[in-house]
């Protein structure tokens, strides 16, 4: 098929269809007009899906029988309704399709930080070229702890959220380098390593997982998601698999996206608990215990409800009317 033709004999048809589906009134003929032009469109959106899966086309012609549609049907969806189909949809879908991904960057945070620990727990030496035992001691006996005391509970709860969520955005928005995420993976296990092995060095191990804890497992958790959300996109870039390479970052960056807004009232979550649990006078297994149950839920929509809805064939993406990334590939 001739593109260019078929787009010189049809953009008439298309560009009333535009018009009409800007006028704010429509007479009985306007409307008549309207769905003729609709199924007309709609069967010109098969055809060169079919047979010249043309980019720029689909996309035009696919936003243009979605407008044409919703001003058919008069369909409005409530917000309430959108972000329950996002929180309960699209994000679980998005972070199930990732799982691979961010198992690769947890074991990238946690074996670094087990192995900066025992080196700098067990080596005094080591452990003195960081930090010099004063600052070790004063870390250990007071400053630790004293973190979690820092101001006004609400303020800090602030400061923790605003901080992780730039952390966290850092990872998603720069994982198509491949680098940052691993490094700032990597810097993350080595300070963690590093406090837990001056913890431990000076008998206060118990004191660090209980201050740990409570809202580090799914502060921490993000952190490792957004990682791994970003190193996916960077294997999109590099092994783009039968889509266009181009079309197959773009997908993978607007599961980015998703990520990115699905984890900012998650990390809200995680500096609530470390404002308010962590130095809270709860008894240590009660605070551990808050920490672990919305750690639970949050696993739990990732990998229960995100499997569960991509059986369903919910992709977390848009759809195709709106991205018309529907190509040909190989079998």
């Amino acid at each position: 098929m001739d593109i260019d033709a078929f787009i010189s004999v049809h953009r008439p048809q298309w560009d009333r269809l535009a018009e009409l589906t800007r006028a704010r009134r429509l007479d009985a003929a306007g409307i008549d007009e309207l769905l003729s032009l609709y199924r007309m469109t709609a069967t010109h959106l098969s055809t060169v899906r079919s047979t010249n899966p043309d980019p720029a086309l689909t996309a035009r012609l696919s936003l243009l029988v979605h407008r044409a549609r919703l001003r058919i049907t008069g369909a409005r969806t409530p917000l309430w309704k959108h972000a329950r189909t996002f929180f309960w949809e699209d994000l679980p879908a998005t972070l199930y399709q990732a799982r691979w991904a961010v198992a690769l960057a947890g074991a990238i945070l946690l074996g670094s930080a087990l192995i900066c620990g025992l080196y700098f727990g067990l080596d005094p030496v080591a452990r003195g070229m960081v930090l010099p035992e004063a600052a070790q001691r004063s870390l250990a006996q007071r400053e630790f702890v004293e973190y979690y005391f820092q101001g006004e509970a609400s303020g800090f709860a602030a400061n923790v959220w605003t901080n992780n969520a730039w952390i966290t955005v850092q990872a998603v928005v720069l994982g198509v380098t491949g680098f940052w995420p691993v490094y700032m993976l990597l810097q993350n296990g080595l300070n963690l390593g590093l406090m837990a092995g001056v913890m431990g060095a000076y008998g206060g191990l118990g004191t660090f997982f209980v201050y740990i804890l409570p809202h580090g497992l799914l502060e921490l958790t993000c952190v490792v998601v957004g990682a791994g959300a970003g190193l996916r996109t960077f294997w999109a870039w590099v092994r783009p698999g039968s889509l266009p390479r181009l079309w197959a970052l773009s997908r993978a960056a607007r599961s980015l996206v998703t990520v990115a807004i699905g984890l900012i009232p998650v990390l809200l979550i995680a500096g609530f608990i470390e404002a308010f649990v962590t130095p809270s006078g709860l008894h240590p297994a009660l605070r551990i215990g808050i920490g672990v149950i919305a750690w639970v839920a949050f696993l739990a929509l990732m990998l229960g409800r995100g499997r569960q809805v991509r059986r369903q064939g919910i992709t977390g993406d848009l759809s195709e009317e709106l991205v018309g990334d529907h190509v040909a590939t190989a079998g």
